[in-house]
């Protein structure tokens, strides 16, 4: 059974996807082993505490310098035993300890059909105006392994979205949670947990 941790910043519904999937039994390699927020007011530690999971918090305001985050997220997921992390909304980027540590052992997922809309600087809203903006009339998400380019890691699944007339971002987010990334991401998992990818 593989230790997963999942990376949180805000509310926790993708945390919540990966919950669900797992009490339903589609995570059947792995557990949800540990929690970690970069803020100690983020919704998605209460949804650990009632799902009764392990919850920590590194905050890179805490440390004089990335390198020494780097080290105190990466002590928080070895001291637990981890071994994969899922991003899932993190908006702290991960230095090169836990990159090197965790090589191919990291999962992202992003709300857009990578290489679209996608890099330095898109990441929730921002990345559903863009394709608003653009005028596409499909977008999507994609989960992928995290390297150190933002969002340029292998890609391991995807699944697309129409853009409906009169979207607005909001709405567009919603569906793209919805029907691709709730969908993906525990999908991922468990692909990883049993050893396919």
């Amino acid at each position: 059974m593989l230790k997963i941790a999942v990376l949180v910043s805000g509310g926790g519904t993708n945390l919540q996807a990966l919950i669900d999937a797992q009490g339903r039994g589609e995570i059947p390699g792995g557990e949800i082993a540990l929690v970690v927020a970069s803020r100690p007011d983020a919704y998605a530690l209460e949804r650990a505490a009632k799902a009764g999971i392990e919850r920590a918090v590194v905050r890179r305001k805490d440390f004089d310098d990335p390198a020494a985050f780097d080290h105190a997220l990466c002590e928080t997921l070895r001291s637990h035993g981890i071994d994969l992390v899922v991003l899932a909304g993190f908006l702290s980027i991960l230095g090169p300890e836990v990159l090197a540590e965790y090589e191919r052992r990291i999962i992202n997922v992003h709300p857009s059909l990578i290489p679209s809309f996608c890099g330095d600087g898109f990441y929730g809203l921002r990345v559903h105006e863009a394709a608003l903006a653009r005028g596409v009339k499909v977008t999507g998400a994609t989960v992928h392994f995290v390297n150190e380019i933002t969002d340029g890691g292998e890609i391991i699944l995807q699944k697309a979205v129409d853009i409906l007339p009169g979207d607005t971002p909001e709405a567009l987010q919603k569906r793209v949670m919805t029907e691709a990334e709730w969908v993906l991401l525990p999908k991922a998992v468990a692909l990883f947990c049993a050893g396919e990818l």
